[in-house]
């Protein structure tokens, strides 16, 4: 525990200061009651317990005044609390490897399941986005507290063809920073992770960005981006230069790989594919932008990342002054004192 204001505590010394005071009165009230016999039966006759009970009221009101001079001088801990983030853009998968059955019943329908439990758990006033990406990506749902409108369109997602993770991620960053332009090369041709860089995303000729304000990964507090895919990026922008962005601006992202580590072939349009993870990018992501990366192998891990989640978005230990709980201790421990006074004496200490 750490004080904001560390030069009040001086105060405390008002403390003893009373102590003593306190110990001075009752030596001068203890010589005037050996003057008067009577007064010195009464006292016999009260008892020992009885005599330590009339120091109990001023021990809890200087206890009270000590803590009191504590709160004044701003005290703070580290504490777990409710998130402060505002904002949780689910980027979503819909290409056509996630009709999979190797998580039942398949992929895309597991994962709508999993999304739509994390957003019931989320506290309420969380505004959520939903971004679906396959070839290219769009915001079929702006960021809405609206439950019903989120389910709604996680149920809308149909399964298209292509991988662009990192259009994905895009989109997830231009929806919470909306003002910035994002300037991101892609690959004229994509084969795996590898590919030639090309033109921009944007058609045509534009200003020059401005250099954006680089901040620490992780560092942004109003918004994180929960990306789940089952593949490895076909087309679109680089994961990889994306999530720099996204560490540049501070915004976590929490990567989730949906599929069995061996991966599967899947039948498409009369065509078979083999689809796999690429975990090694999924990780890299996590990594650079100071989130974390899970991996899941079926419906019920799936479920149980999301309830991971949950723990690590809604609860977060941080530095928060607690001065609101010392002056509650002081109150109340000044009332006992008054409430002890009254009632074993009939008055106020």
């Amino acid at each position: 525990m750490t004080f904001l204001w560390p030069q009040l505590l001086w105060l405390l010394l008002v403390v003893p200061a009373l102590v003593a005071v306190y110990i001075l009165m009752l030596r001068r009230k203890k010589k005037s009651v050996v003057r008067y016999a009577a007064l010195a039966m009464v006292k016999d006759a009260m008892g020992v317990g009885a005599g330590f009970r009339r120091h109990v009221p001023p021990i809890l009101f200087l206890a009270a005044l000590a803590v009191m001079i504590a709160a004044i001088a701003r005290p703070a801990a580290v504490v777990t609390l409710p998130s402060q983030r505002s904002t949780v853009i689910l980027a979503m998968d819909v290409s056509g490897s996630m009709r999979a059955e190797d998580v039942e019943p398949t992929r895309i329908a597991a994962s709508q399941a999993a999304a739509k439990a994390f957003i019931e758990e989320q506290p309420r006033d969380t505004r959520i986005g939903i971004v679906a990406f396959a070839a290219s990506a769009l915001l079929v749902q702006p960021p809405t507290d609206n439950r019903e409108e989120l389910y709604a369109a996680i149920d809308r997602f149909q399964t298209q063809r292509g991988t662009a993770i990192g259009s994905g991620l895009l989109v997830a960053l231009q929806t919470i920073f909306p003002g910035e332009s994002f300037d991101v090369q892609v690959p004229e041709v994509r084969r795996g992770r590898g590919g030639s860089r090309g033109s921009s995303l944007d058609a045509g000729p534009k200003p020059a960005p401005t250099e954006p304000k680089v901040v620490p990964p992780g560092s942004y507090q109003s918004a994180i981006v929960i990306l789940l895919t089952d593949g490895q990026a076909t087309t679109g922008p680089d994961p990889l230069e994306t999530a720099r962005i996204a560490a540049n601006h501070g915004v976590r992202v929490y990567t989730v790989g949906v599929g069995s580590k061996e991966g599967t072939t899947l039948g498409y349009e009369g065509r078979s594919m083999r689809v796999q993870l690429d975990e090694e990018t999924l990780q890299t992501i996590a990594d650079l932008t100071r989130g974390q990366y899970f991996r899941a192998g079926n419906a019920k891990e799936l479920n149980k990342i999301y309830d991971a989640m949950n723990a690590q978005l809604i609860m977060e230990k941080t530095k928060t002054e607690i001065t609101a709980g010392f002056s509650a201790l002081a109150a109340v421990l000044a009332l006992i004192s008054v409430a002890l006074s009254m009632f074993w004496f009939n008055r106020i200490l």
